[in-house]
């Protein structure tokens, strides 16, 4: 399997599949790239798709820091090894990896695509946070302090609380495949990066190459779609029925959009 090493000595591990424009996956850090599956393989079929291992993660070298600027820095050069230029779809802290790493490379990254709530760091005022559980800092801190004490039990209520009606079963494969795919270590550093991260700045500096889908059901973080036409008011908001996990397609017909712009 492919590898990069980074200039600290670490090394990632990546993969691709399909053949075509390049799409590269910017997921959640604490979660395996199979929790995408789904939209990976539709997007297979006339696209190349590149997933990746963050530090910390998977196969890629156990090599701190597991911090927002890193994570940038890595996944550009995952994108310079696949073969630039790249449409990112990037999630949760991904999101905030991504915008960063696109505008210090427009050269690598074309477009980054969001397909969820666009959440890049806590808005000016923070009265307009959502609706969301994350937008009460007591429920953050609690989060936090039970990520640091007990790595299962925290990854149980994240889950349970962000997928209403989810079964036991469901809870605990989600459970074990975070738990076997990312260090505690790292978990809780990312965590505690991606709360503390500020990245409006460089989403508003990409202007129209930002595309975000915007569906407002996700219980953490609510329906902050308003906020975002405000604080980024060139990018593309459109707002879809569902998300990547539920409703892939609706995911891969806009990077097949945005693959085609690209084009030409």
């Amino acid at each position: 399997m492919p590898r990069i090493e980074r200039p600290d000595g670490a090394e990632l591990h990546w993969e691709q599949r399909g053949e075509g424009p390049l799409v590269v996956i910017a997921q959640m850090g604490y979660a395996p790239p199979s929790r995408l599956e789904p939209l990976i393989t539709d997007l297979a079929v006339d696209r190349r798709v590149v997933t990746y291992h963050p530090r910390g993660t998977g196969e890629s070298s156990r090599t701190e820091p597991y911090e927002i600027e890193t994570d940038a820095f890595d996944l550009a050069a995952v994108v310079e090894a696949a073969g630039p230029p790249a449409v990112v779809v990037a999630l949760a802290d991904g999101c905030n990896r991504a915008v960063r790493a696109a505008a210090e490379r427009p050269d690598l990254i074309t477009h980054v695509l969001a397909p969820g709530p666009p959440v890049f760091g806590r808005p000016p005022d923070p009265e307009r946070s959502g609706d969301g559980l994350a937008a009460s800092p007591p429920v953050l801190v609690a989060f936090l302090q039970l990520l640091e004490t007990d790595y299962r039990a925290a990854l149980n209520t994240m889950i349970k609380n962000g997928n209403p009606g989810i079964d036991e079963e469901g809870i605990r494969v989600r459970v074990d495949a975070i738990a076997g795919f990312s260090s505690h270590e790292a978990t809780a550093a990312r965590m505690r990066a991606w709360i503390a991260d500020d990245a409006w700045a460089p989403a508003a500096a990409l202007g129209e190459r930002l595309w975000v889908l915007s569906h407002g059901r996700n219980p953490w973080f609510g329906d902050v779609g308003e906020l975002a036409r405000e604080l980024l008011p060139d990018a593309h908001i459109e707002l879809i029925e569902d998300g990547p996990f539920d409703r892939p397609d609706l995911t891969a017909a806009a990077v097949r959009r945005l693959t085609a712009v690209q084009a030409g």
